[in-house]
């Protein structure tokens, strides 16, 4: 069976995928909900994670705390940042990419 256009646009974009993902949730994330977590170091009964902190950064600048965001973790909001053009990047290659192929074969 062939893969169809949006398999192949899934797989060709995994990793923009998987940013956006992770910015979406972190997104829905409560910034004080420390609760619920995959964070190995938090489970070890490790209290301060910097991975941890950049998360909970995120999510604070999310709903507009960028002063608790900041203090959370500094390089929060550049995070956010450079994930986004990170992800605009990778789209933006996988359509030029295709647009070029597709004017090549015409």
């Amino acid at each position: 069976m062939k893969p169809t256009r949006i398999y192949h646009f899934m797989r060709s974009n995994i990793e923009a995928f998987t940013w956006l993902t992770a910015l979406l949730l972190l997104a829905f994330m409560q910034p004080e909900n420390t609760q619920s977590t995959l964070c190995l170091l938090h489970h070890a009964g490790i209290e301060s994670c910097p991975g941890c902190g950049l998360g909970h950064s995120i999510s604070a600048a999310f709903h507009g705390r960028f002063l608790q965001s900041f203090n959370m973790h500094p390089l929060g909001m550049a995070a956010i940042l450079i994930l986004t053009l990170r992800i605009t990047t990778i789209f933006y290659q996988y359509f030029k990419y295709q647009s070029f192929k597709f004017q090549k074969h015409d």
